[in-house]
């Protein structure tokens, strides 16, 4: 077939970074050649090994095809970031705003021992220490109607504690915040207003359901990952427009979507499994151009290792999911999330991962990474 040289070729450049390495792939229409790049991840500044992927793919492009100027359309990218930092508990400092009297919701869970028989029975820590939560004087019923208002007074006083714990983020969480927001709106605006430094996170904005353990949970998360996140995403954002200026940077997020650098630094934990997202997708791509509608796509990585089953074609979503397990498999050992994301298991080992023994003389690996675990940003 001879192509159309008439034709303005654009490019399209997608990155993923993982723990060991960050890859890249670029693709050029017409004619859908397509030019790899790699590199080893930089842990300390993760966006400059996704720069040095970008750059060596546009000298590819060029060094085949000639200087002439070419539009980079857009710019995907994908991150096991979210993952590693939760799996390492590597995130900021956080504090949680909730209604006075559910300040141990975080530490209770839903009691239940994942394991009956397990007299050394490890229970994942909460992202946020006790010392950390601050009770505010508020409530309002299942309907969402005002029990208790929440003053100016209280709500200074929560400010007062907040500034007192020297956090980089807070969570706001209160009671039937899903049916009416306007105490978690108060607190944000207020956080907003006297510490703009600060990221903030409410349950309303992050995870609107049911289910108070669950929904705390989600946004902690959130908030737990955010300061790290939204630094990344601007300084990458930044970099990338000065390779490619017209090129919006696409962020994938669980589900296997895109959304904006800009939303996905807002609610963060959308891109807890961004990278295997892509890699489920690019499996599930492979086999249908092969006649295959039922696989099991498996994604080795520095830190992790994930796998998911898609039979006819497609991955099932799971709306609710754990992450960070301590004890891999056994559902219960690790933190509920309420998102939507393709449904995945996922263990903290993967090619780069530190072995060591533990309280029982047993050799375990991970989930500390010799990559990842020396700094994200």
């Amino acid at each position: 077939m001879t192509l159309d040289k008439s034709k303005k070729e654009i490019v399209r450049i997608a990155v993923d970074i993982g723990g060991t390495f960050t890859d890249g792939l670029a693709v050029i229409a017409p004619g859908n050649r397509i030019w790899v790049g790699k590199t080893l991840t930089t842990p300390d500044d993760p966006g400059i090994a996704v720069t040095t992927v970008m750059v060596d793919l546009l000298k590819q492009i060029a060094a085949s095809r000639g200087n002439a100027k070419r539009e980079v359309a857009d710019v995907v990218h994908g991150t096991t970031l979210v993952t590693n930092t939760l799996i390492e508990r590597k995130g900021a400092r956080t504090g949680l705003v909730v209604t006075e009297g559910t300040r141990d919701v975080l530490t209770i869970a839903r009691e239940i021992r994942y394991d009956l028989y397990d007299l050394n029975l490890e229970i994942p820590q909460p992202l946020v220490t006790e010392g950390n939560r601050v009770e505010a004087v508020e409530r309002l019923d299942v309907s969402g109607a005002v029990v208790k208002p929440l003053t100016d007074g209280e709500l200074n006083r929560v400010l007062d504690a907040l500034g007192d714990l020297n956090v980089e983020a807070v969570d706001v969480w209160f009671l039937h915040a899903y049916v009416n927001d306007v105490h978690e709106q108060q607190v944000a605006a207020a956080v907003k207003k006297r510490f703009p430094q600060m990221a903030i996170s409410i349950s309303s904005g992050i995870a609107r359901e049911i289910r108070e353990f669950e929904r705390m949970s989600t946004t902690v998360a959130n908030a737990y990952v955010q300061p790290l996140v939204t630094e990344y995403l601007n300084r990458l954002d930044q970099r990338v427009h000065e390779l490619a200026p017209g090129a919006p940077l696409k962020i994938m997020i669980s589900s296997g979507g895109f959304t904006s650098g800009k939303a996905a630094a807002e609610t963060p934990i959308l891109l807890l499994e961004s990278g295997p997202a892509g890699g489920v997708l690019s499996a599930l791509n492979t086999a249908r151009n092969a006649g295959i509608d039922q696989i099991l796509a498996f994604d080795m990585g520095g830190t992790t290792a994930k796998a998911c089953v898609a039979v006819g074609g497609e991955p099932l979503i799971s709306h609710s999911f754990e992450c960070a397990r301590v004890s891999r498999f056994k559902r219960g050992s690790g933190l509920p999330i309420l998102i939507p994301s393709i449904d995945l298991i996922e263990i903290g080992a993967g090619g780069g991962s530190i072995a060591h023994v533990n309280d029982l003389g047993l050799l375990n690996v991970g989930p500390e990474s010799c990559e990842i675990g020396r700094a994200h940003v």
